[in-house]
Order: structure tokens, then sequence, then C-alpha cells
């Protein structure tokens, strides 16, 4: 049973609250994020701004992390020159992003 219920802008019910995304940065794929780029979960940790013990225990499944931590997480692999990308199956794979041409 939802908690509160609201009217959208379109007549129709919703659930409040924030919606129930799936996360793209899993686990495994945070290990082999940290692996193509050869960063140790410190670096990890002193580029995004999270902890190292949570990306420590994140990585070794031994708990979830919130919504803003994991776009912490991506926007260090992003910056460091990785892309997130959807293949088949809606899964999620990790690559280099494409070098912009110099001018």
């Amino acid at each position: 049973m939802p908690y509160m219920e609201d009217i959208d802008q379109y007549g129709q019910y919703a659930t409040m609250g924030q919606a129930n995304k799936p996360k793209i940065l899993t686990p495994a794929l945070c290990r082999a994020a940290r692996g193509f780029l050869d960063w140790t979960q410190t670096e990890l940790a002193d580029r995004s701004g999270v902890s190292r013990s949570t990306i420590r225990d994140y990585e070794g499944d031994r708990h979830d992390v919130h919504r803003a931590t994991e776009a912490q997480l991506r926007l260090a692999f992003e910056n460091g020159g990785l892309s997130f990308v959807c293949v088949e199956g809606d899964n999620i794979a990790v690559c280099p992003r494409k070098a912009e041409p110099s001018s």
C-alpha cells in the first residue's frame, strides 16, 4: 500500500516520493570502471568525494548506495574519461569516451 498518492498534472494517480529507478552503476561495474582507469579505491574516493569505506562496502556487496552517491561515482568516472552506455538487453557497459578531434 503506497504511503501517499497524488494526482499528477494529467489527472493520473501517482505515488508521491522518489521514483524507484534502477541504478546504472552496479558494484561489479564500479570495480570494472576502476580497473579500466587503473584507480585504487582511495583514488576513486579522492576524485568522487565518497569515502573509501563506502566504496569498499558497495563494491563488496555489503550495502547499497544512495542515488546521489552513485551520481558522484559516475561523475568521477566520466571525468576520468569513461562513458556508460546501454547495450543489448538493457545492460550497461563501460567504455572509453571518444576523444574529441583537435583543431
